[in-house]
């Protein structure tokens, strides 16, 4: 029930925060919260249906199916993730700044959206060749932002050693559908901005 409330907005991606939300999106929000806590199998379109309050007919007009749903919760995720790493990476004069506003970005938009993060990470094998082929495009330029940054950050490094670096931080940032509700919200924020920026700094020659 928890990751259920918590996927409240979630379905909106990065972007979009301020649009109103219609009847798709919040037949949508519904199904991201039933994916994320009862898995991708372990939900059926007429369990969205009824936590909805809609009928069949209703909702597939909406959607053609669960892998349609599943598509447009992760696609407009990604695409709203690499649309705001490259505002944000394009201040090649100050890299830590740029790094320090990458890291507020993706913090703000783990917390807000574990439910969706939990998606990435369990179901994104369940979509059709196209739509995954396609999310992972996103995912691989997104990551080119971070690479990009911290090889200026840190001269000498190689991209692959700097792939390594922002797919860890990643982890870090992405931790957020396994943490508890004992830590609120704000210091959460703090904590991993500040993990992530110090795993970032370290030093990067070899031992």
């Amino acid at each position: 029930m928890a990751v259920e409330q918590q996927a409240r907005g979630a379905a909106n991606g990065a972007t979009g925060a301020g649009r109103r939300r219609s009847r798709r999106d919040e037949i949508l929000e519904i199904a991201v919260g039933l994916f994320a806590s009862r898995g991708y199998h372990g939900v059926s379109m007429d369990d969205i249906g009824a936590a909805a309050g809609v009928t069949g007919p209703a909702l597939y007009h909406h959607f053609a199916g669960k892998e349609a749903m599943l598509a447009a919760a992760l696609i407009p995720v990604s695409e709203g993730l690499l649309a705001g790493g490259r505002e944000r990476a394009a201040q090649p004069d100050d890299p830590r700044g740029t790094l320090e506003s990458l890291i507020d970005f993706h913090v703000d938009f783990a917390l807000a959206n574990p439910a969706v993060i939990a998606l990435h990470l369990h179901e994104l094998d369940r979509l059709p060749d196209e739509p995954r082929r396609r999310i992972r495009r996103l995912q691989r330029l997104y990551v080119e932002e971070w690479v990009t940054v911290l090889t200026t950050l840190h001269p000498g490094l190689p991209d692959g050693e700097a792939r390594v670096l922002a797919h860890a931080a990643f982890g870090l940032m992405n931790s957020t559908p396994f943490l508890a509700g004992e830590v609120d919200r704000r210091r959460r924020a703090e904590l991993l901005r500040g993990a992530t920026l110090a795993a970032l700094l370290a030093p990067t020659d070899p031992a």
